[in-house]
């Protein structure tokens, strides 16, 4: 078997599945753009394992292993997506962008504002050397 065969058709299928990563914006069509491009790992996978004649057949165990991240995460972004879409009534990826916490999130290290500010005794000491 030639491996170029399997190899452009992956090629192909990578290419296909980044495309539409980037260029579409419904979320649903984002998820199947992913599992394109795992599908094209997944035939390279097999191919060089049938092409090397591995006598372990990893690249066939390594793709069992692709197939279940992708379903897992198939599952998990459409429960996701299906829940975004109840509440914004879209799933544009474009609009999810106001799911962002303000600020950085929870975690996030808090920048000073000047109602944080607490006077320290170097502080005083200035404000007294400065005043006389």
């Amino acid at each position: 078997m030639h491996l170029a065969y399997p190899a452009v058709l992956a090629v192909l299928l990578f290419c296909v599945g980044l495309y539409g990563v980037l260029a579409r914006r419904n979320a649903i069509l984002v998820l199947m753009s992913v599992e394109l491009m795992l599908n094209a790992v997944n035939l390279n996978l097999v191919a060089f394992d049938v092409w090397l004649r591995d006598t372990v057949h990893a690249g066939q165990a390594l793709t069992l292993f692709t197939i279940t991240i992708a379903a897992a995460e198939i599952g998990l972004g459409l429960a996701i997506v299906l829940l975004v879409f109840r509440h914004r009534g879209s799933s544009d990826v474009d609009r999810l962008t106001g799911l962002a916490e303000p600020h950085g999130g929870p975690g996030a290290p808090h920048a000073p504002d000047a109602s944080d500010a607490t006077p320290t005794p170097a502080a005083d000491d200035e404000k007294a050397e400065a005043s006389a």
